[in-house]
């Protein structure tokens, strides 16, 4: 049996924190799919197909590494592609709890579905989207936050 796991998130944009989640996972799992998924209550900086070619571009080469979309729950999502994991990042103490909530609900939907969490490397702890975003939009150098050159 193939462990699939799936990496959801909207992934505006990637940066080096999710591909340090996703490199170190390689080795635990035969495929993952980066799912980037649209929520309806998010205004995003980039659209979905570039927010796609971003992740390509970071992995490419990678052969158990596929980028998919989808809307709706990720739960669904992981049944339709035959998946038994979601992969999830962690960064700090807030992650935890909000990410366990999560965890807890998408178990009590398939309890065949377990949530996998790896601890973000500490030189990423302090990355995220939503800081990269505001650098980007105030004409800042994001390129020590992201994988490929964004915008």
């Amino acid at each position: 049996m193939n462990r699939v796991a799936v990496f959801p998130g909207s992934f505006d944009p990637i940066t080096n924190g999710h591909v340090d989640i996703v490199q170190r996972a390689v080795g635990l799992f035969d495929k993952i799919i980066i799912a980037v998924g649209q929520n309806a209550q998010k205004k995003y900086m980039f659209s979905r197909k570039e927010r796609m070619k971003y992740i390509h571009m970071a992995f490419e080469g990678v052969d158990e590494i596929e980028v998919a979309q989808f809307e709706g729950l990720t739960v669904e999502f992981c049944r339709s592609v035959g998946a038994q994991y979601i992969l999830r990042g962690l960064r700090n103490p807030a992650d935890f709890e909000f990410e366990k909530a999560i965890a807890q609900s998408n178990r009590m939907m398939n309890n065949r579905l377990e949530t996998v969490f790896l601890l973000t490397d500490p030189e990423f702890s302090a990355i995220g989207s939503s800081i990269v975003r505001d650098i980007f939009r105030n004409g800042g150098d994001v390129s020590m936050f992201v994988p490929v050159t964004i915008g």
